[in-house]
């Protein structure tokens, strides 16, 4: 296990995995080009199994659409084209200041993002849907803290108090990297059996037929590519107080 792992290089597999739950679909009408990006403008593009992908410009490969997220196209997402049954152009708001999860809690994420390594700003985003960063959020089937560990997930993963956030986080996070594992790293997949069970999955070959599900995944990535999209956004700082200076007689050799 190499690196932490970034599902922004899979958010692509949202439309396959969604894709063999939608029924029978007209062909698609003729669509703009959108291969040039609008300033204060963006784009929406509705498949066919009903998801909607916000973007910034795109490009067409053959029968396929890369839909470039943001202007610089280092972050994009392949459809194929006879998905895509309407593309509209959207005046865009002025973004909102993203919500962040409380500064007690960051180090806790960024502890099991370190541990575990699958990026921050994914358990953040899980946290959000789970509990909206509330420790003490019980549902009414019985999952508790802020990842909504149940009981029997819980003891299986050594969390005696699921009440307690570290601990919570620290299960939570190890539960999510084991169905990634399990799932090869198709998020989609992972995020759909931690919210209804591997069992589920497993019985329908991919995520299952329950709005919850589907609205539950769809929640999760949405929320962070608004994270990566708003950092992206944001002009580089440079680090105070971190000028290198030479030390006389310690110069080494460059190679």
């Amino acid at each position: 296990m190499t690196g932490i792992f970034k599902p922004a290089l899979l958010v692509a597999a949202l439309c396959a995995a969604m894709s063999c739950l939608a029924g029978d679909s007209a062909p698609p009408a003729p669509l703009p080009a959108a291969d040039s990006a609008v300033p204060g403008c963006g784009y929406v593009a509705t498949l066919s199994n009903g998801f909607a992908i916000r973007f910034d410009h795109r490009h067409t490969i053959q029968d396929t659409s890369r839909l470039y997220l943001t202007a610089v196209e280092d972050s994009y997402v392949d459809v194929p084209s006879e998905q895509i049954v309407a593309l509209e152009e959207e005046k865009l708001p002025a973004a909102p200041k993203p919500a962040a999860a409380p500064a007690g809690l960051r180090s806790v994420v960024s502890a099991a993002s370190d541990k575990h390594l699958i990026d921050a700003d994914l358990i953040d985003s899980v946290i959000r849907a789970e509990s909206g960063f509330n420790p003490q959020a019980q549902s009414p089937k019985g999952a508790q803290g802020l990842m909504q560990l149940m009981p029997g997930t819980a003891q299986r993963l050594g969390v005696q108090d699921a009440y307690d956030a570290q601990a919570n986080v620290d299960g939570g996070t190890r539960y999510l990297r084991e169905l990634l594992a399990l799932y090869d790293n198709d998020l989609v997949k992972a995020l759909a059996a931690y919210n209804a069970g591997p069992q589920r999955v497993e019985q329908y070959h991919g995520v299952p037929p329950y709005h919850e599900t589907r609205a539950y995944v769809a929640k999760v990535i949405r929320d962070f590519n608004r994270k990566k999209l708003a950092q992206r956004k944001q002009p580089a700082k440079p680090a105070a107080g971190k000028t290198a200076r030479a030390k006389p007689g310690k110069a080494k050799p460059s190679s």
